[in-house]
């Protein structure tokens, strides 16, 4: 297991090196500078390019990129905060998305979990017909459209929730935006958990687990609900991903101070280490996830990590 674990971090080390290059090159090859303002002249641009070393080769400003950020620099913002280092913008803004994103995956993979067992375990019954709505519903409708939804009814209607996200109340302001956000979840993982169990279901070694005298609780929990998790965990990682780095418009809706409008004000305005530096945030944590989902492949089913050291011996 420790073979198998270091081949897959070292995998990802190698990956997220290469992100880097490709999103740094990129971005030093698009048209323009971060200097765009009118009032600045050819030589004051020329100085500004000097000062923050972007008049050097590609290559040499990609290995001093590399070493400030081995060294906790991601550098500082040429316009969105001029001077600021990016890590402080990122320490105010990205805790409050993975807050949000961590409490929308956990709803998302619960609900939608026990949706599923539901709709499999009550096989075209009424409640497998509710559970296949839900999940329509959750797959079809936006995010956004749920969060409106949710701002309006439960934040101005019936003032249950704020209908903006308040600092001081970072809990119940997130509420809302938790769970328009983990709507896609929710229907995503209940719909894919209802199939993966009905073939799990029918398969002729459960019946020969349920001929030894096992009751249905062990049938489902040990065998059912175990082969039946690793597809489930590979189509909640991306989503855990895109929901712990935010959503920009629901963001926008309940004025949530994330990375994901910091992301879009970055590009728009040619910031280029705060582009590089989220942009590789959001790799990371992609990486990283689907890292973790690869070991726990190797922990629920043992047959992947052995086929996997094979196929690399």
């Amino acid at each position: 297991m420790k073979k198998y674990v270091l081949k897959r971090v070292l995998i990802a080390l190698v990956t997220l090196l290469v992100i880097l290059l490709v999103l740094f090159a990129l971005l030093k090859l698009m048209p323009g500078t971060p200097f765009n303002d009118e009032k600045l002249n050819e030589a004051q641009k020329a100085a500004l390019m000097a000062k923050y070393g972007l008049d050097q080769p590609i290559i040499v400003q990609f290995f001093n990129y590399v070493t400030n950020m081995l060294h906790g620099d991601l550098g500082v913002s040429y316009n969105i905060s001029k001077n600021t280092p990016i890590a402080q913008l990122l320490q105010t803004r990205l805790p409050t998305s993975l807050r949000i994103g961590g409490q929308s995956v956990l709803l998302g993979a619960v609900v939608g979990l026990l949706l599923g067992i539901v709709a499999a375990l009550k096989h075209n019954s009424i409640w497998d017909t509710l559970c296949t709505v839900v999940s329509v519903l959750g797959v079809s409708v936006p995010s956004y459209v749920f969060a409106l939804f949710l701002a309006y009814t439960c934040g101005f209607q019936l003032g249950w929730f704020p209908q903006l996200y308040q600092i001081n109340h970072p809990f119940i302001s997130s509420v809302l935006p938790s769970v328009a956000l983990s709507m896609f979840t929710i229907a995503s993982i209940a719909r894919f958990t209802r199939s993966e169990m009905l073939e799990v279901l029918d398969s002729d070694y459960l019946l020969l687990a349920a001929s030894k005298g096992l009751s249905q609780r062990a049938l489902i929990t040990r065998h059912t609900l175990r082969n039946a998790l690793i597809p489930i965990i590979t189509v909640l990682a991306p989503l855990i991903v895109s929901l712990m780095t935010g959503s920009l418009v629901v963001e926008k809706i309940f004025s949530i101070p994330g990375i994901g409008s910091l992301m879009v004000q970055a590009i728009q305005s040619n910031d280029y280490s705060v582009t590089i530096a989220l942009a590789f945030v959001y790799s990371a944590m992609y990486v990283g996830i689907m890292l973790v989902v690869d070991i726990l492949y190797g922990i629920i089913d043992p047959r992947i990590r052995l086929a996997k050291e094979d196929n690399h011996e």
